[in-house]
């Protein structure tokens, strides 16, 4: 019942407690009506501010001239009863007013101005300072384009007041005025101390984050870009305040290639086209959406499906239009107003930009809205070097092509589609009617052909059975044009095209399979990656069919034989005998123990035989291309073997025999093997510069089939252990985005790959990031297939991750997620009990104390079950500090009970297995007495209980040093602050600083000394 005064100024109290929403407003508004009942001036003004505040955060801007108008008439009546902070706020707000009225194009330009007037007037009267008055006449000189930088400068020399916006609101002002004048790097370093951190507000960094993303791009800051993006995004998603920010995430993500994102992001937000309330934010909002609708519209994308205004379902044709209609119109409102064309000159800016990178800007969180674009970037890789042109006489185009193919060269595969296309289009007269039309062929070989093409494209997306299937018609369509040798090599293909998808993990991955199914360019059945790729698959590895093998070799000694000539040419041999060397490969790999123990007999036997075979028939038809192959599949088991100098030296081998060669083509593969090669003998170093060229080289003949993903995954291992954490993170980024181009068989490798990243971004203190990544994981769960522990432990990160940035009731919410899929485990058991008392800890921090009592109490059932005596004693003794600060010295019978339980845990723990780390769980119970008995001003007790944490300390030897000496600092402050023994602090402080410097801690000597100082005054 809203019925007192008291009542309302508790209900706004609760209301100011809550986050900006609809929610908070709909409160604000209806406390507004309760505190009118009562004729008093405070009650009222509260509730007027209150009202006027969510109105700010929750996109309702243009309501707050009428609250404010309002409070002014209260103030000019009554200001007296207008407490301390009441009246700041009545100074502070002209700011939001002035800011409102400069956001709606309805209202004059003339009343903004005299606003501004009475903002001047009135703080002169009260004795404030102009520069506040100043801030305004820039914001209004950069809205309408006139009198920009007088306007600046006039704002900027004066010293800033106790009404100023914040440092870091006024950084954020600075730099983006440097951004308009087109100098990012000056506002880059104007933003520095914001965008780091070191200055901050309700708002910020999260807001410069959103405005600093495209001068980032521009400067080719990308990492902390991407960073800025990942934090950013986080504090705006869903923010009615925020459109602006939202919208210029949006339009990041369009301009960095990052469109599946852009659209993911729009998903999310799709309420906020309701938000009518700011039409200034709501202009940029628009402007951000349609920068990335046009791209996708230019892209030929009209069709797709994408979140628009609620109420109907969009494509990205109907939004375009939508989007262009209105923001044109409001843009024109605003230039009317001013005016001037400022508004609109700034839209057409943004929507003349293009993206800003050659590739996209791997950002390492999934976005799975519009899965068909997630597999096609938006922004192409361009090949650094010059491109086999494209004959436009049609037979011309099929005979370079065959020719390409046969060389393994990567452009076979854009001649391939482009013939694909024509003999859509055109169907049988392309051939027929072809100038060359007798070495062309028939058009029956040309459909064998383009169906070998339509199985490498399957086994490029890892659909094994379509590939194989494929490749069987193939065969067929082969035989009726009287081609047996390429029949042969089809079908022969097949067989082992099945055994790529296994998910063995046989280090063999994509690559043969592909040359399985056609793809000239990846011979050498080696996957540069295979700690990451088929990571993710189960099941059992389907067997050799050697019967099949066996027959498809003599099948091939008899066409080699057949009188009048031979009836397959000798890469058709040479394929045949390829696929059996792969299968060998296969079979051992799937058989080896673990170094230094001896490879199985008949497996290693089998193996030899093939490849040597294959060596040797390469070796005699001259084909370079498959002899390097040859050696790729012997120099991998090597590696696996433990033989890796002998495994180097044959891939350096094969790189010099194909650059000598000509066919530079097939290097990234010999390059990668060789990298995973160094990895493995911990050469970390050479192994990210060997791997960098092995991208650097599929790159440069834009080899569409190579490993990318798994590749940039052990440059990100590899540059970890160098501790270059930086390259680490662009690393996995990327690694985590190409396997997400891969589609649903990767999803797997992809959720895991993040967990990764997220444990690199944790340990570098980028906590925020991190949190991004875990939740784009979890987000997106279903689709990495049924991993309950990798999900537990991304929930489990997330959860921690959240704590950490003091997100206590989102952890909280983890935690309890976390717990209730760990009820479904049968081991691993202990981790219910870590769980509960880890959540317990998060639910009393969001003072939710009910849910925390209850966790705490399943956290002690659960311990008697699955011990876990560090988290629930590290539980209670939280428990027992948020008691006293809560409650001060009422709350100590609480918080004495609390450690007593922890006291007991330890001890039965004890009973049970001796603790190794019982010293400091000891230790630790006593200093958290001891600081709970001095909040109840029980001195001499809690000096006696600093005083056995000091002496519990000593048994944990050099690593409780820095402990301890907190232990110390709080004993020096209970006996010389609150005893008044002075004399006796300070000489265990100065012991204390000499142990420290004894064992190297000079931050601790440096805080125990200063203290030193301090009692001596």
């Amino acid at each position: 019942m809203l019925d007192t005064i008291d009542a309302v100024m508790a209900a706004l109290r609760d209301n100011d407690a809550r986050p900006y929403g609809r929610q908070r407003t709909v409160t604000a508004e209806e406390l507004v009506d309760a505190a009118c009942q009562f004729d008093d001036t405070a009650v009222r003004a509260m509730a007027l501010l209150e009202l006027m505040e969510a109105y700010e955060y929750d996109g309702e801007r243009t309501k707050a001239p009428v609250v404010f108008a309002r409070v002014l008439k209260l103030w000019d009546t009554d200001p007296d009863s207008f407490g301390e902070w009441a009246t700041q706020q009545v100074f502070w707000r002209f700011k939001w007013v002035a800011t409102s009225l400069l956001g709606t194009p309805d209202v004059p330009l003339a009343s903004v101005r005299r606003w501004h007037g009475e903002m001047r007037d009135r703080y002169r009267a009260a004795g404030h300072g102009l520069q506040p008055y100043y801030a305004q006449r820039f914001h209004l000189a950069a809205h309408i384009g006139e009198d920009v930088q007088d306007a600046y400068e006039l704002w900027a020399a004066r010293p800033r007041t106790e009404l100023s916006d914040c440092h870091a609101c006024e950084v954020r002002a600075a730099a983006t005025h440097l951004v308009r004048q087109g100098d990012d790097a000056a506002a880059l370093e104007a933003w520095r101390p914001v965008l780091s951190g070191e200055s901050t507000c309700a708002e910020e960094p999260h807001v410069s984050h959103a405005q600093a993303l495209l001068p980032l791009l521009r400067q080719g800051r990308l990492d902390e870009a991407r960073s800025s993006h990942l934090v950013g995004y986080r504090f705006a998603r869903g923010k009615s305040g925020l459109v602006r920010s939202v919208g210029q995430h949006i339009e990041f993500c369009a301009l960095s290639g990052n469109e599946p994102r852009g659209l993911e992001i729009l998903a999310e937000n799709r309420d906020l086209f309701g938000v009518t309330g700011d039409p200034s934010g709501r202009l940029d909002f628009l402007t951000g959406v349609e920068v990335l609708i046009a791209g996708l519209e230019r892209a030929g994308h009209g069709a797709l499906t994408v979140s628009g205004p609620p109420g109907r379902s969009w494509t990205v044709d109907t939004l375009l239009a939508h989007l262009r209609t209105e923001a044109d119109a409001l843009a024109a409102r605003f230039d009317a107003r001013n005016g001037t064309g400022a508004v609109g000159s700034r839209r057409r800016d943004r929507l003349a930009r293009r993206p800003l990178l050659a590739e996209p800007l791997a950002l390492g969180v999934r976005a799975p809205a519009a899965p068909e674009l997630a597999a096609v970037p938006m922004v192409p890789a361009v090949p650094v070097r010059e491109v086999e042109p494209e004959p436009e006489d049609f037979a011309a185009l099929v005979l370079r092509a065959r020719e390409l193919q046969l060389l393994g060269h990567p452009d076979a595969d854009r001649l391939w589609r482009r013939i694909d296309e024509r003999f859509t289009a055109e169907g049988e007269a392309a051939v027929t009617g072809a100038a060359d039309a007798d070495r062309l062929g028939t058009v029956g070989r040309l459909r064998a052909e383009l169906a070998e093409r339509r199985a490498h494209a399957a086994l490029d997306r890892e659909d094994w059975e379509e590939g194989a299937a494929e490749l069987r018609g193939a065969g067929d369509l082969f035989d009726r044009e009287g081609l047996a040798g390429r029949a042969l090599a089809a079908r022969t293909r097949a067989l082992v095209a099945v055994l790529v998808g296994d998910g063995s993990g046989d280090g063999s991955g994509n690559e043969a399979g592909n040359e399985a199914g056609g793809d000239s360019g990846n011979e050498a059945g080696g996957d540069s990656g295979n700690e990451a790729e088929g990571a993710g698959a189960s099941g059992p590895a389907p067997a050799v069919d050697w019967a099949a093998l066996d027959a498809a070799l003599a099948r091939a000694e008899e066409l080699a034989a057949a009188p009048g000539g031979p009836a397959l040419s000798d890469d058709d041999y040479l394929v045949v005998l390829q696929c059996r060397a792969y299968a060998a490969h296969h079979e051992l790999v799937l058989a080896l123990p673990e170094p230094p123990e001896e490879p199985p007999a008949e497996q290693a036997g089998r193996f030899a035989l093939t490849v040597t075979a294959y060596r040797e028939a390469a070796a005699t038809r001259g084909s370079v291309r498959r002899l390097t192959v040859a050696r790729q599949y012997a120099a991998d088991v090597a590696a696996r073997q433990g033989r890796i100098v002998e495994a180097a030296e044959e891939l350096r081998t094969v790189i010099a025999e194909l650059e000598q060669a000509g066919q530079p083509w097939h290097t990234p593969r010999a390059y990668g093997l060789l990298g995973q090669a160094l990895l493995q003998n911990g050469e970390q170093a050479e192994a990210v510069e060997v791997l960098h060229r092995a991208l650097a080289a599929a790159a440069r003949w834009a080899d569409e089939s190579y490993p990318f993903a798994a590749t940039y995954l052990m440059v990100g291992h590899a540059s970890a252990h160098l501790g270059d954490t930086g390259a680490a993170i662009r690393a996995l980024s990327e690694a985590a985005g190409r396997f997400d181009r891969k589609g649903p068989a990767a999803a797997g490798d992809a959720a895991r790959t993040r967990l990764q990243l997220a444990d690199l971004l944790t340990a570098a203190d980028r906590t925020a990031d991190a949190v991004a990544v875990l939740e784009s994981v979890l987000a997106d769960a279903a689709a990495a297939g049924p991993d309950d522990r990798l999900f537990a432990q991304a929930r489990l990160d997330l959860a921690r991750g959240l704590y950490t940035l003091d997100e206590y009731r989102d952890s909280a919410e983890e935690y309890l997620r976390l717990a209730a899929l760990l009820e479904g485990w049968t081991e691993d058991l202990h981790l219910r009990t870590m769980v509960a008392a880890e959540a317990a800890v998060a639910l009393a921090l969001a003072d939710r104390w009910e849910a925390a009592h209850a966790a705490r109490s399943r956290a002690l059932a659960a311990q008697e079950q699955w011990p876990q005596t560090g988290p629930v004693s590290a539980m209670l003794r939280q428990f027992a500090r948020l008691v006293v600060q809560r409650e001060g010295a009422d709350g100590l019978e609480q918080a004495l009970a609390r450690l007593a339980e922890a006291d007991a845990v330890r001890e039965r723990a004890e009973r049970a297995e001796p603790e190794a780390d019982a010293w400091y769980l000891r230790a630790s119970v006593h200093y958290e007495r001891a600081r709970a008995l001095a909040v109840a001003d029980r001195y001499e007790e809690a000096l006696t209980e600093a005083d056995r944490a000091i002496t519990a300390y000593e048994a944990g030897g050099e690593r409780a040093e820095t402990p301890r000496a907190e232990a110390v600092r709080l004993a020096a402050l209970i006996e010389g602050t609150d005893l008044g023994r002075r004399t006796a602090a300070r000489a265990r402080l100065a012991a204390a600083v000499e142990r420290c410097r004894g064992y190297g801690l000079e931050d601790a000597a440096e805080i125990l000394a200063n203290l030193r100082e301090r009692l001596a005054d």
